[in-house]
C-alpha cells in the first residue's frame, strides 16, 4: 500500500531532483553526457536519493525542472561544489565554463562583489581534486559569512 509521502515527495526531495537537473543542464551543454560524467550522475543521484526512474527522466528532459536557489549557507556550499565538480570534470578551465561559474555563483546566492573570488577558488580547488568539507573551507576564506 502506497502512504502519503509516497504520493507527494518531501521539499528537500523536490530540491535535490531539482539540484540534480541543474547538473544534469551542465553536462550536457556540450550535447553529450560521456563515461566520467554518467559515473559521477549516479555517484550524485545516489547521494540525493534520485531513484533509477527519476534519474532517468530527468537525463531525457532536464529543462523541465525550475533551478531553485538553496536557502542556507552550507546547501549553497554543496551546489556549488556538485556544480563546479561537473563543469571541470575535466580539468579544462576555459573562459566560457568561468563566465559560467560566474553566473551559478550569483544564481546561488553568493554576493556580486565576491562572485569573482568564489569562482577563482572554486575552480582552483577543483583542478587538485578536493573533497567537498575541504571545498567548504576553502570558499568560506574567501566569502565569510557573518552568523
Amino acid at each position: 500500500m502506497m502512504s502519503i509521502s509516497d504520493l507527494y515527495p518531501t521539499g528537500l526531495h523536490e530540491q535535490n531532483i531539482k539540484h540534480f537537473a541543474s547538473i544534469v543542464r551542465l553536462a550536457l551543454l556540450d550535447n553529450k553526457i560521456d563515461t566520467d560524467e554518467h559515473i559521477l550522475l549516479k555517484r550524485l543521484a545516489s547521494r540525493l536519493d534520485i531513484t533509477k526512474s527519476e534519474f532517468e527522466e530527468i537525463l531525457k528532459k532536464p529543462e523541465s525542472y525550475p533551478i531553485e536557489t538553496p536557502v542556507s549557507y552550507n546547501e549553497r556550499l554543496e551546489h556549488l561544489y556538485d556544480l563546479t565538480k561537473m563543469l571541470f570534470l575535466d580539468k579544462n578551465p576555459t573562459i566560457d565554463k568561468t563566465s559560467m561559474m560566474d553566473r551559478i555563483a550569483v544564481g546561488l546566492g553568493f554576493p556580486i562583489e565576491n562572485v569573482r573570488f568564489v569562482v577563482k577558488e572554486a575552480i582552483k580547488f577543483f583542478l587538485k581534486e578536493p573533497d567537498i568539507e575541504d571545498f567548504k573551507e576553502a570558499i568560506k576564506k574567501v566569502n565569510p559569512i557573518k552568523h
